[in-house]
């Protein structure tokens, strides 16, 4: 793997433990920040061919 898959994925794992914070903390603006966050990495992995592997959240 390499560095800018590795980082890609690390990102994506840190935003969703960011959007589910958010979501149990009932703070509705940064869900939405979070979850634009979140579309815009998967799009990025999606252009450069890195599978995403789905976790629970």
């Amino acid at each position: 793997m390499d560095a800018f898959t590795a980082g890609l994925l690390q990102r994506i794992r840190a935003t969703e433990t960011d959007l589910t914070r958010a979501r149990e903390n009932g703070d509705d603006f940064l869900v939405e920040v979070e979850q634009a966050e979140l579309d815009d990495l998967h799009r990025l992995a999606a252009e450069h061919g890195v599978e995403v592997v789905a976790t629970a959240s």
